[in-house]
């Protein structure tokens, strides 16, 4: 695995994607790892965002991308634009009144731009969310991570092998109900009931560049980000041209 002191250098030679969004990095940290080169975007201060990172509405920035012609200057599109008003476990990462607050779905709206912009994309939505299309849904264990932490993501204008669901190894750990459970997991939110402490949070999910736990429990794990990297690199590869 490429080490973050490695994938925070620009190399030129390597394609660039636009992370929205962005949080602390999780998926953006995957994608580089995959081969990317990634900008990010949110509207809340990342101070441990590990790549090139742009403060600002990341609806407004896309749109300015694109009005401008510099969107040409990528070559796919990460989102995962905060869509919390059926789910009471977690927050949003991109509104202006910081952690909590009024939830807004923009889910539609970021579809719409991203749709003009003609590049490959990436939606990505917890379960419960907003309705997209589910052409690839995720899980931890898929990756011997120590959390669950389903995802779901839709796809435009390309495509992904859908991996096996591996059965779970058991609970995750915490209490339910006034009973307190083991398990091989932990729960990646909130506070409280026998939830992990930051340093059981990054070995779970594979994040060592952040301490926040807001962050972590938003984060993408890195693992997720790196698998659909390299399925996108490879579905811009032409046929017959080696890796």
């Amino acid at each position: 695995m490429t080490e973050l002191t490695d994938i925070r250098r620009e190399c030129p030679d390597r394609p660039l994607l636009l992370d929205l969004f962005s949080c602390a990095g999780g998926a953006a940290t995957g994608y580089a790892r995959a081969g990317f080169r990634v900008h990010g975007c949110d509207v809340a201060d990342r101070p441990n965002y590990p790549f090139t990172w742009h403060r600002g509405d990341a609806l407004e920035y896309l749109a300015h991308l694109i009005d401008t012609g510099e969107i040409e200057r990528y070559a796919a599109v990460h989102s995962s634009p905060p869509c919390q008003a059926k789910n009471t476990l977690t927050v949003g990462t991109n509104r202006s009144r910081g952690w909590g607050g009024t939830h807004v779905d923009l889910v539609a709206p970021t579809r719409a731009l991203l749709d003009q912009t003609g590049l490959p994309y990436v939606i990505e939505q917890p379960n419960g969310q907003a309705e997209i299309r589910k052409d690839l849904t995720l899980c931890g264990e898929m990756f011997g991570l120590g959390v669950i932490r389903h995802r779901n993501f839709e796809l435009g204008g390309w495509s992904i092998e859908q991996p096996a669901h591996v059965p779970h190894r058991g609970r995750v750990r915490g209490y339910r109900h006034g009973k307190f459970y083991d398990g091989p997991y932990v729960a990646a939110y909130g506070n409280g009931g026998g939830k992990p402490s930051v340093p059981e949070l990054q070995a779970a999910l594979g994040i060592d560049w952040t301490s926040v736990r807001e962050e972590l429990t938003e984060a993408i794990p890195p693992a997720y980000g790196e698998y659909i990297g390299i399925a996108l690199l490879a579905s811009r590869r032409p046929v017959g041209v080696a890796a």
